[in-house]
């Protein structure tokens, strides 16, 4: 079964968007694996100091993506846009452009997202979509989940409460799953010369 990267845009302790991860890592379809990875000790992207080396916390999570089958991203909506945290880790995660191929190399990329207000966080899908097609990825583009007035869908604990919400991302992480299995079972068959 598939393993994915998961990472949530949102660093408070709070985080809807962590929230909406956890409850998507515990919905996979048995077999299935979401290694939830924290993007907090990403310093701000500066090529002076890439040119030091690549800061730990980066080359880790980029030699993970490198061995999953498929990265899920939860990013919240600042602004009709992603968070700069967000925008930071994926600046660093292309770097340098030469190790593109290697981390993302045509890997599918699944994002949802969480916000308290009524938007959805349609626009910041949109724009992290735009980035994922940049890092040489693909956007994995099945089943949407943009949940609005997060306030109301998830309890004080983090744990999602909303039926609704729920159902929707146990089917978005079910044919996500599909299909990383099926494209998986694809890329084992030889292919003819």
């Amino acid at each position: 079964m598939p393993r994915i990267v998961g990472f949530s845009g949102s660093l408070r302790k709070g985080s809807f968007n962590a929230s909406l991860l956890r409850a998507a890592a515990a919905a996979c379809p048995e077999g299935a694996v979401v290694d939830i990875v924290s993007i907090r000790d990403f310093p701000l992207y500066d090529a002076d100091l890439e040119a030091e080396g690549m800061p730990a916390a980066v080359a880790a999570l980029k030699d993970q993506i490198a061995q999953a089958d498929g990265v899920l991203i939860v990013t919240p909506e600042y602004n009709q846009s992603i968070p700069g945290v967000l925008k930071n880790t994926i600046d660093w995660l292309s770097r340098p452009a030469t190790d593109l191929r290697r981390v993302f190399g045509d890997k599918a990329v699944a994002v949802m997202g969480a916000t308290p207000g009524r938007g959805g966080t349609f626009l910041s899908q949109a724009v992290l979509l735009q980035s994922v097609l940049a890092l040489g990825a693909r956007p994995w583009l099945g089943a949407r989940v943009h949940v609005s007035g997060a306030k109301d869908v998830f309890g004080a604990d983090g744990a999602l409460k909303d039926e609704t919400v729920s159902r929707l991302v146990k089917r978005f992480m079910g044919e996500y799953v599909e299909f990383l299995t099926k494209r998986r079972s694809l890329e084992r068959i030889p292919r003819e010369e």
